[in-house]
């Protein structure tokens, strides 16, 4: 059964009806040049109670940063993106938390500890452009990595038939509007993702 994560949440009412439709992970975006930013207060708060994992999106964090959040706050893991992303990362596992590793298709993949994550950058974005990308890609990489870029209900089972990741994450693709999210879309998405 493929792990889930649904990402870009910012209304607690969403993050509910993913975690009934039967979600593994949430994920809150705490990069201000996302339309789904979130301020980090806001993703605490959106994180406590929830059964499911919660991973905060992160730019530029430094280690001890990274410790803080998930020592103060119900967040379980983050998701590093820009400078220190290697050493935080490295910091997170150590620490016994969970990291999502950003990887850009096509590019080598870096070393770095945590989950890799696939994604489809473009221009100034980090992720969630809502793009997929060419799945032959991720031929021959790790057992263990998460598949995102332009995921939805109507790809779902194609993607995962084609690239058979250990996960998968969506965000955009399941929204009413950026950040929030559609929740028919989003209980289609992991129903499809969890029957391959």
């Amino acid at each position: 059964m493929t792990w889930v994560k649904v990402c870009g949440f910012t209304e607690t009412t969403d993050v509910a009806a993913a975690v009934a439709a039967g979600v593994d992970a949430v994920g809150f975006v705490n990069i201000g040049s996302s339309p789904r930013f979130v301020t980090r207060q806001q993703a605490f708060d959106l994180a406590d109670g929830v059964p499911a994992l919660t991973i905060l999106l992160t730019l530029d964090v430094e280690p001890d940063e990274g410790l803080s959040i998930l020592r103060d706050s119900a967040i379980d893991g983050l998701q590093p993106y820009g400078k220190n992303a290697g050493a935080t990362a490295r910091a997170v596992v150590e620490a016994g938390g969970v990291v999502l590793f950003p990887q850009r298709a096509g590019a080598a993949m870096a070393s770095a500890p945590g989950i890799p994550l696939l994604d489809t950058p473009a221009g100034d974005a980090l992720g969630g452009t809502g793009k997929t990308f060419d799945w032959a890609l991720a031929s021959g990489l790790p057992e263990r990595f998460v598949l995102a870029g332009g995921l939805g209900p109507d790809n779902i089972a194609a993607a995962i038939s084609t690239v058979q990741p250990w996960g998968v994450d969506a965000s955009s693709r399941l929204e009413l509007s950026p950040g929030r999210k559609d929740p028919s879309m989003v209980a289609s998405f992991i129903e499809r993702a969890k029957e391959e």
